[in-house]
């Protein structure tokens, strides 16, 4: 079995030229977007029909919501609102994608030069870690992964 190349992102305190930059560098071919929320206005150059656009036109990349790795509504706020710390958050966060049964329902291939992307600045904190930390143990650890920021 061979490892795949599969890194993160999040947009936050990034211009559009070091986001960018920072993809062509990682040779994403598809940006895999776990938001909860990919239609802000505080999204920025990240909205979704936006990031469709400049993917292609300047990577000639793919985007693809992955919405069954988006949090949910109720948890997420809960931990933004300082209502949970973030171990509990980690927990309930890995609780439900594990009850969707994401490694079973997602094709690993997918994940080639892909890249989750989330909100958060870096990855210590934010969902797209756990996520693909979850996946990766149940994908034998097969994802070679890098974070990016």
């Amino acid at each position: 079995m061979t490892n795949i190349d599969v890194s993160t992102i999040g947009f936050t305190n990034k211009t559009a030229e070091k986001f960018f930059s920072l993809l062509r560098g990682a040779g994403v071919r598809t940006l895999l977007d776990v938001r909860l929320n990919n239609t802000s206005q505080l999204a920025g150059f990240a909205k979704k029909a936006d990031l469709k656009f400049f993917l292609f036109e300047l990577l000639g990349a793919e985007f693809v919501e992955l919405r069954d790795l988006a949090p949910e509504k109720g948890t997420l706020r809960r931990y933004q609102d300082k209502e949970m710390t973030w171990a509990s958050y980690a927990d309930a966060y890995t609780e439900l994608i594990a009850k969707r049964r994401v490694e079973s329902n997602l094709d690993i291939a997918l994940f080639d030069h892909g890249c989750l992307l989330c909100s958060e600045d870096k990855p210590h904190q934010c969902h797209r870690r756990l996520a693909v930390e979850y996946l990766n143990s149940r994908w034998d650890n097969r994802l070679k992964v890098s974070h990016l920021y």
